[in-house]
């Protein structure tokens, strides 16, 4: 500390001109309140008041975006310019969603969609004991991170991921499936050997993994993996560790380095940047991650008690097919345990893509984490397939 700024050798801005949207309640994006004039606070009607919360929910959220980039076009004479949307993690859920509203209800066309370490189906985030999708898709991931870090029985140290991948992808979707979906009536036997293989392709003790009845959640893993050197795992790059700061505690009780870790870097940069750099002048705080909104976040659409989160799969293939000239572009880091590059293949492969469809979609995944342009290497080929991605889909 503090934290260097150098020169992003693979920016974006070498073919694309970018704005960056900081929703409501993160960064410095704000709700204003009304101005209060000689009226008292009862007099005032109700429905004039300012809800500081009115965008912590998922129809706001997406109608606000909309209605920021049509006046962003608007107040920069930009219609004529081709437009992309790109969003990260629930940004990723967010730009599915928007493929379609901005489309339908908006006004705006797209050249082309990115979705980074998307998160497309939200109710795949929180397994449970009767779940078997989540499992199935987060099981590849840790057998790289137990390969990664030499504590795989059934890879070599060192076996490359294009080995690891395909051969957990199989196991996960073939033996450990039918093990999730069948239970108690698959014969001990099949059972045993299930266990065991998903002992040794995670690199966990059997003893553990069949205690969990062969559900291993991504906090367990991260912290059972490399427990005997004190070592747990980032949940958004499993090649990250840090030292665990209570080791006799039951429950995990320290800092992710991937996440916990890197805030107080990223907050001290983008203030240097925005502050000093930039000359922005502002009282307002800069907030990288409002736990706030997360709390207070709602479902703010008209649905039955027993419907679950609307996903974004839908609407992105409702997009993709009301533009029959968009291109998307869907990328995962291989080593991220909270949004799976596993989740989106599966997801792609149940889309039933026509031949044109299927053409327009890109599907590419890189080496680090949720944030993989972290590693240098893969935030230079990230930035070359997006040159090449946006050449091709605005005809260039």
């Amino acid at each position: 500390m503090p934290p260097r700024l150098v020169q992003n050798e693979a920016s974006w801005l070498a073919f694309a001109d970018l704005v960056f949207v900081d929703p409501v309640g993160t960064g410095f994006s704000r709700v204003i309140e009304d101005e209060k004039g000689d009226a008292t606070k009862d007099d005032k009607k109700k429905d004039d008041e300012t809800d500081p919360k009115e965008y912590f929910g998922r129809k706001r959220d997406l109608e606000s975006l909309c209605e920021f980039m049509g006046r962003w076009l608007s107040d920069n004479g930009r219609w004529g310019s081709p437009v992309f949307i790109a969003g990260e993690s629930y940004g990723g859920y967010r730009v599915g969603r928007l493929v379609r509203m901005l489309q339908e209800s908006a006004g705006i066309g797209l050249n082309g969609a990115i979705l980074i370490s998307p998160a497309l189906e939200l109710s795949s985030l929180a397994p449970s004991d009767y779940d078997v999708l989540a499992w199935v898709d987060v099981l590849p991931t840790m057998a790289a991170a137990a390969a990664h870090h030499g504590r795989s029985r059934a890879f070599a140290a060192g076996a490359p991921l294009d080995e690891v991948l395909p051969a957990a992808e199989e196991f996960a979707t073939g033996d450990y499936a039918s093990f999730l979906t069948r239970g108690a009536s698959m014969p001990p036997t099949e059972r045993d050997r299930t266990l065991t293989r998903l002992a040794d392709l995670v690199g966990l003790p059997l003893d553990l993994v069949s205690r969990a009845e062969g559900r291993i959640t991504i906090s367990t893993f991260s912290r059972e993996l490399l427990r005997d050197e004190r070592k747990v795992l980032g949940l958004y790059d499993a090649t990250i560790t840090t030292t665990d700061p209570f080791p006799d505690r039951e429950s995990f009780a320290g800092p992710d380095p991937t996440l916990a870790g890197i805030s107080p870097a990223y907050t001290m940069a983008i203030n240097r940047q925005l502050r000093s750099e930039i000359g922005v002048e502002t009282d307002r705080e800069y907030t990288v991650l409002s736990y706030e909104v997360n709390k207070a976040w709602k479902e703010d659409t008209e649905q039955h008690f027993f419907a679950l989160p609307p996903g974004a799969t839908d609407d992105f293939r409702y997009g993709m097919s009301l533009n029959p000239h968009m291109k998307a572009f869907i990328t995962h880091g291989r080593y991220d345990l909270v949004t799976p590059y596993y989740a989106s293949d599966r997801l792609r492969n149940l889309m039933r893509l026509d031949a044109d469809m299927a053409e327009r979609l890109t599907v590419r995944h890189f080496g680090g984490g949720h944030m993989f342009y972290a590693w240098e290497t893969s935030r230079r080929e990230f930035t070359e397939a997006i040159a090449s991605f946006v050449a091709n889909a605005t005809g260039r």
